[in-house]
């Protein structure tokens, strides 16, 4: 009976969803290109401070975000525009799953898993303290189907074009962040509701600079 009430109350919790508007990304900032190219450093220690939604939406948009509408196009590139990625974010609320084209999240695990994703990445301190970890996956799929064994390289080019916007964009609004590819790929997996064939690739921990 408590089995069975424990898988229950995990289900639940995997199938909360709750939707965020984004507030609308800006196109326009006080740093231009060169210097947040020439002051980006990789940041292990953060404030505990969280980071408001504006700055949240503003680097997933950086990351992911949708620059022409009308063919979907994003600000990262892509082999072929087949779009293979997608991007979470942890916070102390949740994880929650971008979605480029209306600018949103919606929350896919109702509690705080930061500290189960720095387990699964060899208990690195940078990931447990973060007040917002981006997780980047990618369903390698999307891209085989249109370029078969080539398909893992150009996966893989366009998870670093879109970490190094979240890095320059974060480097911009005064954040530090810090790449993070040393991980247990199925304890991250099973940290998270992915679907099948989509893998994780990047974390990468942002936050106010101590």
């Amino acid at each position: 009976m408590q089995t069975m009430l424990l898988l229950a109350m995990l289900m639940m919790e995997w199938q909360t969803e709750e939707l965020v508007k984004l507030p609308p990304p800006q196109q326009r900032g006080s740093v231009s290109l060169e210097q947040a190219l020439a002051a980006r450093r990789s940041l292990r220690t953060f404030r505990a401070a969280p980071l408001a939604w504006q700055e949240i939406g503003q680097l997933l948009w950086a990351a992911q975000g949708v620059t022409e509408p009308r063919d979907g196009l994003r600000t990262a590139p892509s082999a072929g525009a087949l779009y293979p990625l997608e991007i979470y974010v942890a916070t102390a609320a949740g994880v929650f799953h971008y979605q480029p084209h209306a600018h949103q999240v919606h929350r896919v695990l109702a509690r705080d898993c930061r500290a189960d994703l720095s387990r699964a990445a060899w208990e690195q301190e940078c990931v447990r303290d973060a007040p917002a970890v981006f997780i980047l996956t990618a369903f390698a799929e999307r891209t085989a189907r249109k370029y078969g064994e080539r398909s893992r390289r150009y996966v893989d080019f366009e998870a670093g074009h879109a970490a190094q916007n979240l890095l320059l964009q974060a480097t911009a609004l005064g954040l530090g962040a810090v790449p993070v590819g040393a991980f247990s790929d199925a304890r991250l997996a099973s940290l998270l509701p992915l679907a099948a064939g989509e893998q994780p690739l990047y974390l990468i921990p942002v936050g106010r600079p101590e």
